[in-house]
């Protein structure tokens, strides 16, 4: 049992799509969705309006932290009972080593195993979004207030790399967890799902 850091965001991700919520809906960052806890900055900043598609597909792809949040807060009962639910999926996955604390990773209280992200990312899988989302290489999006246009890249290069076929991707980093990486990815006409945790190096 290992922090997790960012792979959290494959669960919410699935808590996000299950609620069933307007992906067309606006959202704002605001100063509940700042990083308090490692210090991480963003490009999204404070007020900036999103629909609720825009910033799963970059927490998803870019890992990015604020759109994570704001997925969480916007939530029927906010970030709390985002938690519980991200929790309760995972129970009802038979995942009964991991545990979430938070929805972006940042907390290294958000906890799995190899064997249990593995069935996460199966699980994962069957959402076409969370597919498309996690394995698109760039990304664009408009700023709703000032018009301005904010590019964005996959944590993950081997997406925009030709010789691999990737169904899904998630990395993530911070200190306490190493570099983490999983993918479900096509190989040799075979479906393979990577799961890297506390690796080195690239």
């Amino acid at each position: 049992v290992t922090p997790i850091a960012s792979l959290t965001k494959l669960m919410t991700a699935i808590v996000t799509l299950d609620a069933g919520l307007a992906l067309d809906e606006l959202i704002a960052i605001d100063m509940d969705d700042l990083d308090y806890l490692k210090g991480t900055t963003s490009r999204l900043r404070m007020g900036t309006e999103l629909p609720r598609r825009e910033m799963l597909r970059l927490a998803l792809m870019s890992s990015e932290n604020r759109a994570a949040s704001s997925l969480a807060r916007t939530y029927p009962g906010g970030t709390a009972a985002f938690v519980g639910a991200m929790n309760a999926k995972a129970a009802s996955l038979g995942m009964s080593n991991t545990r979430y604390a938070d929805p972006t990773g940042l907390s290294a209280q958000n906890v799995s195993t190899a064997n249990e992200l593995a069935v996460l990312v199966a699980a994962a899988a069957e959402y076409p979004q969370i597919r498309d989302f996690s394995t698109t290489g760039s990304h664009y999006v408009e700023v709703q207030a000032t018009g301005q246009l904010l590019g964005f890249n996959n944590t993950n290069n081997l997406v925009k790399n030709a010789q691999w076929d990737i169904k899904l991707s998630k990395t993530g980093y911070i200190r306490e967890a190493g570099k983490c990486l999983v993918m479900l990815a096509t190989i040799a006409s075979k479906p393979f799902v990577i799961v890297l945790l506390d690796s080195a190096g690239k």
